[in-house]
């Protein structure tokens, strides 16, 4: 049984009591006109956009009429990424642009995407996708590890919206998506310093909410699960034992997936984003939960060490 299956048990009388408490409807789901029309002729600026959730993202947005803007270090995966973005595009006039910059160096990141809009425009959509992650137990890695995660996962979200917020806020339209993840919102075991630069892109997406609403500005926080990407493919060779085990059998989604699920969500001007089943699941538990979540987790932990002294 997985992880997902565990906290979902304890926490399923909850749910049904909040489930036959609720009194609102819940909201239609987005048709695919309706997510298309929403992208359709739209400027979307993609960091990350070279590959994993970005790049699925950004040939969602060309398959629904959007133009699109990908931001990478890497030239060459940004050109073969646009490739792959003109083949989904949906009508030929549809325009893809690739931007070479580090999201960490704000100084030039600044001067970079100030040229940008002086010739392209001011993005309609806003989408902070680059990431990195680094899992290891908190006494085993290096300090420096923490400091990347913040540096990419958190301060390069800030230092993208400095630079382009100011001047959709004064056009007062468009739409901020920052992507954190399940351990944004769990404490995920040999996650330390991942899970505390996503609570930050969380918190962050929290304020500017409340910030730019005034100014008619749409925020969404997305909480992706695990994802098929390079990115995790990076990340498997370093999990812990442990977190390896309290996972269990958690299914992977596609990137085309949680990109598709992530576009219909913000159509409809969701807060929170959570693709997929298990997601939305251990969201709604950890809010019922509470503090009873803790001890479930520890049993999970506790179940992994066990099998490690007993050499399982």
């Amino acid at each position: 049984m997985s992880a997902v299956d565990r906290i979902t048990a304890a926490a399923m009388p909850a749910i049904r009591v909040a489930e036959d408490a609720r009194a609102v409807p819940a909201l239609p789901a987005a048709t695919n006109g309706e997510k298309m029309d929403f992208y359709k002729g739209k400027l979307v600026f993609i960091t990350g956009g070279s590959s994993g959730i970005g790049l699925a993202l950004a040939k969602g947005v060309a398959a629904n009429g959007g133009n699109v803007v990908i931001l990478a270090r890497t030239k060459e995966m940004l050109s073969t990424a646009e490739e792959e973005i003109k083949k989904a595009q949906k009508a030929s006039g549809q325009k893809v642009f690739s931007i070479v910059a580090d999201i960490t160096q704000p100084e030039k990141l600044s001067t970079v995407l100030e040229k940008f809009v002086a010739s392209s425009g001011i993005p309609d959509i806003v989408i902070n996708s680059a990431g990195v992650a680094h899992p290891g137990k908190f006494t085993a890695l290096d300090p420096g590890i923490f400091h990347w995660m913040m540096d990419v996962n958190y301060f390069g979200t800030v230092n993208v919206l400095k630079a382009l917020l100011p001047q959709m806020q004064q056009r007062r339209s468009g739409t901020i998506v920052n992507i954190s993840s399940i351990a944004g919102f769990i404490g995920v075991y040999g996650y330390s310093a991942y899970g505390a630069s996503k609570y930050a892109v969380r918190g962050l997406s929290d304020v500017l909410r409340s910030e730019l609403k005034p100014y008619g500005l749409k925020v969404s926080v997305v909480f992706p699960p695990d994802t098929d990407t390079p990115q995790l493919e990076y990340e498997s060779q370093y999990k812990p034992f442990i977190t390896k085990e309290v996972a269990g059998s958690a299914k992977l989604m596609s990137a085309d997936a949680v990109a598709e699920d992530i576009l219909k969500q913000v159509a409809r001007g969701k807060y929170i984003v959570l693709p997929g089943s298990e997601g939305k699941l251990l969201f709604t538990a950890q809010n019922l939960l509470g503090r009873l979540l803790y001890p479930i987790m520890d049993m999970m932990i506790n179940s992994a060490i066990a099998k490690i002294k007993f050499g399982q």
